[in-house]
């Protein structure tokens, strides 16, 4: 991994930078990835920046942020605490708008819109729709980010491991939908909001997809040893049986959303 810099960015690729904010746990990794976007430097003075994901309440994060330059634009990817809970702090200082795909979490800006195209710090910026880990998540295609484009998959895609999908607001349909959608984009680098940079969208969404339908498969065998009437925890017993106890909620949620995919996989 590159090293970090004064300011604590790190270079992910030709247009993105991202901060560790100091917030590592089971299920955040290493901390929250804070990106900070920007066209290559040329010309005098500071690149005004795009901010994705400004992440936990911890002035120097922010601070270490705000310092990248003139912010511009503020974007969230989804409502979890460790991507949100500084957005109207960072607002304040920076005067900001901060936009997301949820009312909620938007401070001074519109919500984001699927598909919509935004150009903002010299950066064009699509926004994708991808419910499933949570209904309001989405991914930002940045299509002039090197050879092959880069994509901020929020918590959708991680760079270690695989999301939960945070049942009953996340659903396994369209996540599985969305797995898809985001297969069709070829080999963008894939930008996570948790753990390091990969190479090939298409390649971790295709081996995501194969590593839900394996996950079903078990929910379907654990079904069938322990009998129609198991509960979540049952299944969960059989299923994620070497699940640390810090991330056995996370696991439960996900059982969850399996069995009510297999009842109504519409």
């Amino acid at each position: 991994m590159p090293s970090p810099t004064d300011s604590g960015l790190i270079t992910s690729s030709a247009l993105a930078r991202y901060r560790l904010a100091p917030n590592p746990g089971p299920m955040s990794l290493e901390g929250t990835n804070s990106y900070v976007l920007a066209a290559p430097a040329g010309g005098r003075g500071r690149r005004p920046v795009v901010i994705v994901d400004p992440g936990p309440l911890d002035e120097e994060h922010l601070a270490g942020l705000a310092s990248a330059g003139p912010v511009e634009l503020v974007l969230i990817t989804h409502r979890h605490r460790d991507h949100t809970e500084a957005g109207e702090r960072f607002h304040q200082l920076t005067g900001a708008s901060v936009r997301a795909m949820d009312p909620a979490h938007c401070h001074g800006g519109d919500p984001l819109v699927d598909g919509e195209e935004i150009t903002a710090a010299g950066v064009r910026i699509r926004v994708l729709a991808t419910p499933g880990h949570t209904s309001d998540s989405v991914c930002f295609h940045l299509p002039d980010d090197g050879d092959t484009g880069s994509v901020l998959t929020g918590d959708t895609i991680l760079g270690r491991g695989t999301t939960i999908i945070d049942y009953p607001d996340g659903r396994l349909g369209p996540y599985l939908d969305s797995l898809a959608k985001l297969n069709a984009l070829g080999r963008a680098v894939v930008l996570p909001a948790h753990g390091p940079v990969l190479p090939d969208l298409a390649a971790v969404s295709l081996a995501y997809r194969q590593h839900r339908d394996e996950r079903l498969d078990q929910i379907r065998a654990a079904l069938a040893r322990v009998g129609a009437g198991a509960t979540v925890q049952d299944i969960a017993d059989l299923v994620y049986a070497d699940v640390d106890s810090s991330v056995r909620r996370a696991a439960e949620a996900s059982v969850a959303a399996q069995l009510d995919y297999l009842s109504n996989p519409g």
